[in-house]
């Protein structure tokens, strides 16, 4: 095989073969493919497309690129759930515990935040001494013992993805829907799972700003997981506006805890419900509805097993940061909108937030809401709450939230539905 001819038949629009494509990704994963030459390719992928059938056989060596965990050993299914990222999104910490006192095995290999979407991982490291990085004999002990997981994904699954997404960073080749698509199937498909439910978000404060690009994001996600033998089910949902009333990472862990003991802001609570009922759904699961695990302390008793498990002590306080600021409304009406974006860059800007891997994040750092869209207010009255642990950082976070919000008459009849869409094999 040649680089050059696996670039030139997608340059021409041509669909590449099955061979093309396990070479040029095995070759590149090896180095003997030049970054340049899978830059190049990256282009001609994100001008011209790929079929289905391309797609799932590049997701497929993106996996043969590395391990595959194996959950066999267990006597439930496993059900995963994978979101697209966004703002105040803290609905794994909830959900996983949640899905587990259910009856089903939830491993969960999650990420990190970067710029203005937050982390699953940076937020479960505000609870002292809980480990995201955990071996798979330490995964599979943890899922025995409280049922579900939530760490870092090992360097031994799809190796090919975390090159290749280093190179699309940089090459201007991110907003490829296949190579999206295949990005995060292929460490969601190597991670064993029995079943899966993505999160796909929507608006200012989401990866995909547009309702038809995202839309067409869930359908080859989910027709990945399909033509893989995975049960797979999307779920389009609203990022044009923050999720929960709490953005950063002890913040939304203190919001998680408040849903887990049975209250928390409605919209977290609906998403949790009902991405809960569906991974169990997609599992063969059936016989306890998780809104009742909520209300009857079984969810709560899972997740204090997982943080135990995972080194963290459930009962610690939280961090707290020594300095806060409030936002007041600027006049009496209704909060008519407030941009999931604008707040996002905010709390990133507060110190909850990282412009490269590498960067550190304040644990206490971000936002409080204390009002949503469509809530009444009124003038002087507090709408945010900004923390951080330095001062110095409040002036750039509140010049961002200066055209972030606005108080009319109504809500802004442009604002999504929670849940919007629903996409199925």
């Amino acid at each position: 095989m040649d680089a050059i001819d696996v670039i030139t038949t997608k340059r021409d629009r041509h669909e590449l073969s099955a061979e093309q494509i396990a070479w040029v990704v095995d070759a590149y994963t090896r180095g003997q493919v030049a970054e340049e030459q899978m830059a190049s390719l990256a282009m001609a992928i994100l001008l011209n497309g790929m079929s289905r059938e391309e797609i799932r056989r590049w997701t497929q060596a993106m996996i043969d690129s590395g391990s595959r965990m194996d959950w066999s050993s267990l006597d439930r299914p496993t059900t995963d759930k994978h979101s697209t990222g966004g703002v105040g999104d803290k609905i794994t910490l909830p959900l996983a515990p949640l899905v587990a006192s259910c009856g089903a095995y939830v491993p969960q290999l999650s990420g990190r935040g970067l710029g203005h979407t937050g982390g699953t991982l940076d937020k479960l490291e505000s609870i002292p001494g809980w480990r995201a990085s955990l071996s798979n004999d330490e995964m599979l002990d943890v899922l025995r013992t409280a049922g579900a997981v939530v760490c870092a994904a090992g360097d031994g699954l799809a190796p090919a993805d975390k090159k290749l997404y280093a190179l699309r960073d940089v090459t201007g080749t991110v907003e490829s829907i296949p190579l999206i698509a295949s990005s995060i199937m292929s460490k969601k498909i190597a991670e064993g799972t029995g079943a899966l439910v993505l999160d796909v978000k929507v608006g200012s404060g989401a990866f995909m700003k547009n309702l038809d690009h995202a839309r067409e994001l869930a359908r080859t996600m989910v027709d990945l997981g399909t033509d893989h033998g995975v049960t797979t089910v999307a779920l389009l949902t609203a990022m044009d506006r923050p999720l929960g009333l709490a953005v950063g990472h002890a913040l939304e862990v203190e919001e998680s805890v408040e849903v887990l003991s049975g209250g928390g802001p409605a919209d977290v609570v609906e998403l949790t419900v009902r991405l809960a009922r569906e991974m169990l759904d997609a599992a063969g699961i059936s016989g306890k509805d998780p809104a009742d695990a909520l209300k009857d302390g079984s969810a709560m008793d899972a997740w204090r097993r997982m943080i135990s498990a995972q080194g963290g002590d459930p009962d610690a306080p939280l961090p707290t940061a020594p300095e806060t600021t409030r936002v007041t409304a600027p006049a009496t009406g209704v909060l008519s909108r407030l941009d999931a974006y604008k707040v996002g860059v905010a709390a990133w800007r507060l110190g909850a937030g990282r412009a490269r891997k590498e960067d550190t994040v304040s644990a206490s750092a971000g936002i409080t809401l204390h009002a949503k869209p469509g809530d009444h207010v009124e003038k002087g009255s507090p709408l945010l709450t900004l923390h951080t642990e330095d001062a110095a950082r409040f002036p750039r976070a509140l010049a961002t939230l200066e055209d972030a919000y606005a108080v009319g008459d109504a809500a802004d009849p442009s604002l999504l539905p929670l849940i919007i869409d629903r996409v199925t094999a």
